[in-house]
């Protein structure tokens, strides 16, 4: 089959690469480049890195709702569209151009946490699994049919990143799985239940402050889900403070208040109070210096007993 693939992270190069091993790919559409925060150099996306290693033809338009990028659609003339975390709407009539049509992988169990970061979201929400949806694309975001599904738990230890990386290769194993009932003529579509839908934003600098008058369980969630991107922080002394990880610590201090340094656990970190508990600082990131473990942050006396992080 001649597949046309949109994408730009990460995310999307494993299914790339499925695809690749038992189809034709005619072309690949990902974002722009950007400088690098960095230095200010250009970063090729990933997925066009894969491209150009692979002589694959690489497409950066800046929309797709131009005459010039529809016209690359059909001199490319794929029998399927495969859109993987491209980050673009795409318009109507490339999604009625392929004969097999458009499809997308998502990194949620549809209906629940369409958009942007639902890897984050699953976590922040105590969810105990997510997956991957194979589904149809519709104008509405992630509103079409569903296809195949990919379910995997969510353990204590996961990260946004460790989550991340085993949804990246369900995904792509679900998407050939997909792929090959479509050509077959196969394929099941089970429509969406509206009743079930959430949301889930871009999360803003903002969205990132932790909430120390939260319960234990939802600190604990809240940090591994925002860990390593875009990361958890708090303010000590008007400064930002990063926090990647914490330990539940099973232990109510009654005095005190939330998001005060209650006590130091040697060997592990400082010891926040929180709701109903405590949570030990067990990786935090300082402003303008170097990552640390929670015991080095004690050796090197990053918090005081009594201070309060805002």
């Amino acid at each position: 089959m001649r597949i046309l693939f949109m994408g730009t992270p990460e995310f999307a190069v494993p299914s790339l690469d499925k695809l690749r091993e038992k189809h034709e790919i005619v072309g690949i559409f990902t974002k722009v480049d950007k400088p690098n925060t960095r230095g200010g150099k250009i970063k090729y996306t990933p997925v066009k890195e894969y491209g150009i290693n692979n002589n694959i033809p690489v497409f950066q338009p800046n929309s797709l709702k131009t005459d010039e990028t529809f016209e690359i659609v059909k001199e490319l003339n794929p029998d399927l569209i495969v859109v993987v975390a491209y980050g673009k709407i795409i318009p109507n009539n490339i999604i009625d151009f392929p004969k097999y049509g458009i499809i997308n992988v998502h990194s949620s169990l549809l209906p629940k946490f369409r958009g942007a970061a639902p890897i984050n979201a699953a976590i922040i929400a105590g969810e105990k699994e997510t997956g991957v949806t194979i589904m149809d694309i519709a104008e509405e975001l992630d509103a079409g049919d569903i296809i195949l599904k990919g379910v995997t738990p969510i353990y204590e230890e996961d990260t946004f990143l460790t989550l991340h990386d085993r949804l990246k290769e369900i995904g792509a194993q679900k998407l050939i799985e997909a792929v090959d009932q479509i050509e077959k003529g196969t394929a099941k579509r089970e429509t969406q239940n509206s009743a079930e839908v959430t949301f889930v934003k871009p999360y803003k600098k903002s969205d990132c402050i932790i909430e120390w008058n939260k319960t234990e369980e939802e600190v604990f969630d809240f940090i591994r889900g925002m860990n390593p991107f875009p990361t958890a922080y708090t303010h000590h002394n008007d400064k930002i403070l990063k926090i990647y990880a914490v330990e539940k610590n099973k232990r109510i201090y009654e005095n005190g208040t939330f998001g005060e340094v209650v006590d130091s656990i040697k060997g592990k970190g400082f010891v926040i109070k929180v709701k109903n508990g405590s949570v030990i600082l067990t990786n935090i990131k300082p402003e303008n210096k170097k990552n640390i473990s929670g015991n080095d942050s004690i050796n090197g006396n990053i918090l005081k007993m009594g201070e309060i992080l805002k």
